[in-house]
């Protein structure tokens, strides 16, 4: 029983000194962790709180399109872009603010727009969409080689008919039939057999007296 009373001392004397060499920075590492646990825990919770607070506003830039109150659908849209700018409604936004001044015959603040979701959306629908207009505003201000070079971006397959396609039209617009007929026909081999827009590219084959194949 003494032999066991001393073992039992010896282990809290080697604890005791352990403790009072090293005790300190246990301490802070235990400091730090809950620390950065607590950070984190607020973290999480800002980035739910911004992501509702965006939902809220994107709902009343929608509604406001909806309605067709252009200022409020401005200044939601804003709003989102410059307090929201991390969640994912933010280049959401940009695209519908886009539309709304292409409508408006304001396609400098459209490209500048575009541009924006094209560099700052996280999404690669959102992405390529955004490229897609980016590219149309572009061509409609003549900006050729800017579109082909918006075009020749990675995209994802599902959009690869509709970046063909546009391409096609920028080339010809160029004056480059030969080369339009050549973007068209890969456009035409990537869409889909049941999709409508199948039939607007076979016209533009058609036109520049391609065979659709």
């Amino acid at each position: 029983m003494a032999t066991y009373d001393l073992d039992e001392q010896e282990r809290l004397d080697e604890l005791k000194a352990w403790w009072k060499r090293w005790g300190n920075l246990v301490m802070v590492g235990l400091a730090v962790v809950v620390a950065a646990a607590a950070g984190w825990r607020y973290w999480q919770n800002q980035v739910v709180t911004q992501s509702l607070e965006a939902a809220t506003v994107y709902e009343q830039l929608t509604r406001s399109l909806a309605a067709n109150d252009a200022k409020a659908a401005r200044d939601a849209g804003a709003m989102l872009i410059d307090q929201y700018k991390g969640t994912a409604y933010a280049p959401r936004a940009a695209l519908l603010l886009a539309k709304l001044n292409v409508g408006a015959k304001d396609l400098k603040s459209a490209q500048v727009q575009l541009e924006w979701a094209v560099a700052n959306s996280k999404e690669p629908a959102v992405k390529d969409l955004a490229r897609l207009r980016l590219a149309g505003v572009q061509l409609d201000q003549k900006q050729y080689d800017a579109a082909l070079k918006t075009l020749s971006a990675t995209h994802s397959d599902a959009f690869a008919f509709r970046f063909h396609d546009l391409k096609g039209d920028v080339l010809l617009a160029q004056g480059k039939p030969a080369e339009a007929r050549a973007a068209y026909q890969a456009a035409f081999g990537k869409v889909a057999e049941d999709n409508a827009y199948r039939n607007i590219v076979e016209l533009k084959l058609d036109a520049l007296g391609g065979e659709a194949k």
